[in-house]
């Protein structure tokens, strides 16, 4: 089959990476892409709007058109590919709203009895400042909409979550993404990335991953898209995503399809694993981005075959299958993100590491040259025995890339590897 990604980032590098080596897979083409994603895909210029996307695969005569970023997930683009017939992994702009709308998903939430943190969202800010009173700090404010992984603060205080409440109500700083906002209480316990196939009765696990949403090591600084992650998780209970599933993800599906909104493509939740078990932080309708460069990596088996059954309703008895090793990936990012950074920067010592089998690198904000061209630059990916073996590849791969301004965390899995009884740097 001919398949289509559509996205420009490190997640659909990976995608478009794993579906090449698909047996079932004839031809892969990206729309927009990036300089990478060019050596496994031929790419298609053209936006990623509905009419579009449509007509790329259309003229290219493309089975199967693979969404990677919820933005055009939640404007339907979508709906517009079935509309005319074509098949699409992803869900409609209807059901996209598990992650368009944190209010909706909070909703669907409760409707489901799934476990999840207090929560109440509000569009005036005295309201919202006022919600304050019945929770204890820390305090978690979010945008209601997409504010691409940005619209989430986590303040230590009244003070600073008064700030952020005003950032999104009376700054606009998220603009319409934030002319909503929930305040919510925070949950304690590890954070787990958790992505499940689903043709809207059935769901499938992949295996799980856990991220690193802060700038600097030690989890300090800003939120920002991702600066890492790795895969398995191997310290928590054996049954932590079965129990997910059960109690989370297969009474949401039920409940959406309920509710007019049936969910066919990858779900995946961001979970808390807390004393009383998983429960949910937020939900998103899409590949994790950089959770995709760890899952990927480990997947035993064709991944077009996995997203057809998806999108042909016959994911029932459907099983996965795993590689043993371990994958970590490192975000290289560039000087002063999540901030203001410059783009345009020389990218060298790529072409070292060209043919390892154990050291994948996928281009997020990259540019033909290579040049930067974004915030996030570069996951780059290891498989080892372990987590440490992992990690050690992935920073010596790190050590042998340069670009001005590159900027990394040096902790990513090294508390899990410590676990796990290895070592690394």
């Amino acid at each position: 089959m001919k398949v289509l990604v559509v996205g420009s980032g490190g997640r659909e590098h990976a995608l478009a990476w794993k579906l090449a080596q698909s047996p079932s897979v004839e031809r892969v083409y990206a729309q927009p892409g990036n300089a990478g994603i060019a050596g496994v895909a031929s790419c298609v210029d053209g936006g990623m709007d509905a009419a579009s996307v449509a007509k790329t695969a259309e003229d290219l005569g493309v089975d199967l058109t693979v969404i990677g970023p919820e933005a055009p997930l939640v404007d339907g683009v979508a709906d517009e590919l079935r509309a005319r017939g074509l098949g699409v992994f992803g869900p409609s702009a209807a059901a996209a709203r598990i992650e368009g709308s944190k209010a909706w998903a909070k909703q669907i939430l409760g409707k489901a009895g799934a476990p999840t943190g207090r929560a109440r969202w509000f569009g005036d800010a005295g309201e919202a400042i006022a919600f304050l009173d019945e929770l204890s700090p820390p305090y978690v404010v979010k945008a209601d909409g997409l504010a691409a992984g940005k619209g989430v603060t986590i303040c230590d205080d009244r003070a600073s979550a008064v700030a952020a409440i005003e950032d999104c109500l009376v700054n606009a700083r998220f603009g319409d993404a934030g002319a909503t906002v929930l305040v919510e209480e925070f949950l304690r316990g590890e954070e787990l990335s958790v992505f499940c196939l689903t043709d809207g009765k059935t769901v499938v696990p992949l295996a799980e991953a856990q991220d690193f949403k802060r700038a600097l090591d030690g989890d300090r600084g800003p939120n920002t898209g991702g600066m890492g992650a790795y895969s398995p998780v191997t310290h928590l209970p054996a049954d932590t995503v079965a129990r997910a599933v059960r109690d989370i993800f297969e009474p949401v599906v039920a409940t959406m399809a309920a509710e007019g909104a049936p969910y066919q493509g990858l779900l995946y939740g961001g979970l808390m694993i807390t004393d009383d078990g998983p429960q949910v932080i937020e939900f998103n309708c899409r590949f994790g981005d950089p959770e995709t460069q760890v899952v990927l990596p480990r997947l035993d088996g064709d991944l077009a075959e996995l997203m057809l059954a998806t999108v042909e309703g016959e994911l029932e008895g459907v099983k996965t299958t795993w590689r043993p090793e371990s994958c970590v990936t490192v975000v290289l990012a560039a000087g002063g993100y999540p901030g203001s950074y410059e783009t345009g920067k020389v990218i060298s010592g790529l072409e070292a590491l060209d043919g390892r089998e154990d050291v994948i690198v996928f281009h997020a904000g990259t540019a033909e040259g290579p040049v930067t061209a974004g915030g996030r630059v570069l996951s780059v990916s290891a498989l080892g025995r372990d987590l440490a073996e992992a990690r050690a590849r992935a920073y010596d791969a790190i050590d042998v890339i340069d670009f001005e301004g590159k900027q990394f965390r040096r902790d990513v899995a090294a508390r899990a590897a410590e676990r796990q009884g290895g070592s690394g740097p």
